[in-house]
C-alpha cells in the first residue's frame, strides 16, 4: 500500500470537519505534505465523486457527499490502493516442480483474498466515522 490512502482519507476527514472549501495549500498544511501531492489524490478523489473542486483565487475542494455516507473502502478504490501484495513473483511457471510453477498463483490468490478482507472491513468505516471518532478522543 503507497500513503495516497492516508493523504485521502485524512483530507476527507479534514473537509468534513471544517465543512468548507479549502485550498491544496490549506489541505497539505493539514496533512504535512506537499500541495502537488494533494493535488494529484484529490483529484482522483474529485474523479470518483467523493469531493467537488472549485477553480479560481477562490477555489479549492470540498466534500462531495455527507461524511457518514463514504466508506473507506470507496477512497481505497477512487485511488486504487491494494492492501496486501508481494513485490516479487515466487516461483517460476515453467518450472517442471510443481511446487516452483504452482506457488506464485497460490500466493497470488491468497493475497487477493486478503486484500478483499481489508476491503470488506473499509466498507464498515466511514469519513463520519472517523471524525467522530477523533472528537470523541478529544473529549476524553
Amino acid at each position: 500500500m503507497n500513503s495516497d490512502f492516508c493523504v485521502g482519507v485524512h483530507a476527507l476527514v479534514y473537509l468534513s470537519h471544517k465543512n468548507c472549501c479549502l485550498s491544496s495549500e490549506e489541505l497539505a498544511e493539514n496533512i504535512c505534505t506537499n500541495r502537488v501531492r494533494v493535488r494529484r489524490v484529490m483529484g482522483r478523489l474529485g474523479k470518483a465523486g467523493l469531493v467537488d473542486t472549485k477553480s479560481g483565487s477562490e477555489g479549492g475542494y470540498t466534500i462531495a457527499r455527507k461524511a457518514e455516507d463514504i466508506t473507506l473502502a470507496e477512497v481505497a478504490d477512487a485511488l486504487d490502493t491494494r492492501f496486501v501484495s508481494s513485490g516479487w513473483q515466487s516461483g517460476n511457471l515453467d518450472n517442471e516442480c510443481l511446487v516452483s510453477s504452482g506457488m506464485g498463483p497460490m500466493m497470488d490468490s491468497i493475497l487477493d483474498e486478503l486484500d478483499e478482507g481489508c476491503r470488506a472491513r473499509l466498507r464498515q468505516k466511514t469519513i463520519g466515522g472517523l471524525e467522530g471518532q477523533i472528537f470523541h478522543q478529544a473529549d476524553s
